[in-house]
């Protein structure tokens, strides 16, 4: 199907690529973008604390919320904060009924590779470690993330379980970046929607600079998830792709890897979306139904 009649009326106004990124200006154009509180999805609670030495914000809308999603937004390692996804995590807590802890990570390029990756890491064990003050019953402990949100998700899943870390239950990756090699080859996707949807081919590499410059190793499995030589024990996935994404194809590659290695797996192809869709477009109603498809893979056990 072509791509939503909604998102190809916003692709059309957007201006071409700069030829430099600025991540101080970038940074504060997003958040210039952020709707004020009172325009946001209203919901039980909001409040931020410290997970340790990292900044959160614990989200939820059930008072007996036993479950908890551990939220790592997106932004290409140097975007991106607690602000700028707020109604992402608002919309998790309201689906989902469970609490939701976004993660407010080190960013790419002041901060070296694995100060943002070693944040998450230690908020879900932060989570757990405080599960009676935070009302965590031990059951559900879900990671997600979108975009290099989900090259967290996948990566912290796989550190809990080379430690022999089992409180994991789940991991929620929408449109994850798994390969940060970007030969275009390596992929279909990669040309079939190398432009005109938003997040294009040749943007990858100089919008990954920041990451890959820091010390981030594409051939390192904790920075390409999709690179691990064993995909056994991990905990069971729901991978959301974006059919108008260069993305795509390494997330379908990544959740066929988890399902031939026995991982349980929901792998979901969002027809007529682009990358970013959870965050940017979830205001139309066809995409809104990605949260319920999260509520349902989070209630199956």
């Amino acid at each position: 199907m072509p791509i939503h009649p909604e998102v190809a009326k916003v692709l059309a106004t957007l201006p071409a690529p700069s030829a430099v990124l600025d991540p101080v200006a970038m940074r504060a154009g997003e958040a210039s973008q952020v709707p004020p509180l009172g325009d946001r999805l209203p919901i039980a609670s909001v409040e931020d604390m410290s997970a340790g030495d990292v900044p959160v914000r614990l989200y939820a809308d059930s008072t007996d919320a036993s479950g908890v999603i551990v939220y790592f937004h997106g932004g290409a390692f140097f975007l991106g904060s607690l602000d700028t996804h707020d109604h992402v995590a608002r919309h998790l807590a309201r689906a989902t009924g469970l609490k939701v802890v976004s993660v407010d990570y080190r960013l790419a390029p002041e901060n070296e590779f694995p100060a943002g990756l070693h944040d998450c890491y230690a908020a879900v064990r932060w989570v757990q470690e405080n599960g009676e003050k935070l009302g965590w019953d031990g059951s559900t402990l879900a990671v997600a993330g979108d975009s290099s949100g989900g090259t967290f998700a996948a990566a912290v899943a796989a550190m809990a379980t080379d430690d022999g870390y089992d409180a994991v239950t789940h991991q929620i990756l929408f449109y994850p970046s798994l390969d940060l090699d970007f030969d275009e080859t390596r992929y279909p996707s990669l040309v079939e929607n190398a432009t005109g949807y938003g997040l294009e081919t040749a943007g990858l590499k100089p919008f990954n600079a920041f990451y890959l410059d820091s010390g981030a190793d594409p051939d390192n499995p904790l920075v390409s998830p999709i690179k691990r030589t064993s995909f056994e024990g991990l905990p069971k996935a729901l991978v959301v792709t974006a059919e108008f994404d260069p993305l795509r194809d390494e997330g379908e590659r990544y959740a066929q890897r988890l399902r031939e290695a026995g991982v349980e797996v929901n792998a979901v192809r969002w027809e007529g979306a682009n990358h970013g869709f959870v965050q940017n477009f979830s205001q139309i109603p066809e995409f809104a139904q990605v949260f319920e498809t999260i509520t349902e893979f989070l209630r199956e056990g």
